[in-house]
């Protein structure tokens, strides 16, 4: 099943419309190409055309589409692998070599293995940002990341099993569980790990006015490479 992507409300509600799913442009940035079956970035400072050529790996299908610049969006990545086939340790592997991502660990979000479970979901669905990149990959189970687009409104992404997003630093973000009430991720991370989240409003935080000049730049583009 393709990533679900949806408008919601201030509260995590759906709106009226919020069975049109959106395209998952809405959450890239910059211009992409294909390595095997990945997704990856081409780090160039300026676009590279009127239209970018974007390939979207959803369970193993790749297709190819001509998207208008301004569709391009807010700087999430996203791929889908699968965590019980060999061949994904492989993908995993090069992401992270390519990506500079050489701290793992998992978290566990459920009832009875996350100590402190409502008070840590509250605190998760509060909005937030980190001055650093926030990658997971799901290996079990379901939730839901709300993230700010350009104009400030909820874009829900609702990942499921095999499911890995990229959340650029300095993005406004909060995360919630599904129906199923459990979630395991991998957290992965550059360097050390620091998990520190700095609840809105965070307008003066550095990283936060880097994340909103590139975002609004429209001569530079949205830079993804790992901070």
């Amino acid at each position: 099943m393709a990533l679900q992507v949806w408008m919601v409300g201030e509260d995590g509600e759906d709106l009226d419309n919020h069975k049109e799913l959106l395209p998952l442009s809405k959450l890239q940035g910059t211009c992409h190409f294909k390595i095997g079956k990945l997704i990856t970035p081409c780090f160039l400072s300026k676009p590279c055309a009127a239209t970018c050529k974007l390939v979207i790996c959803v369970t193993g299908i790749l297709q190819l589409r001509q998207l208008p610049l301004r569709e391009i969006e807010i700087g999430v990545l996203y791929w889908h692998l699968d965590p019980k086939k060999s061949e994904s340790e492989e993908e995993l592997a090069k992401i992270r070599k390519d990506r500079g991502y050489n701290y793992m660990d998992y978290l566990d979000i459920c009832p009875g293995k996350l100590a402190n479970f409502e008070e840590k979901l509250k605190n998760f669905f509060t909005e937030h940002m980190h001055a650093e990149e926030e990658i997971r990959y799901c290996l079990e189970g379901g939730g839901y990341f709300d993230v700010r687009d350009k104009d400030d409104k909820w874009v829900r992404i609702w990942i499921k099993e095999g499911d890995m997003i990229v959340l650029p630093a300095g993005i406004y973000h909060r995360f919630t569980l599904d129906a199923a009430n459990h979630v395991k991720l991998m957290r992965l991370f550059l360097g050390e790990p620091v998990w520190t989240a700095h609840n809105r409003p965070q307008e003066d935080h550095p990283v936060r006015q880097e994340y909103v000049k590139r975002l609004t730049d429209d001569n530079a583009g949205l830079a993804l490479a790992a901070h």
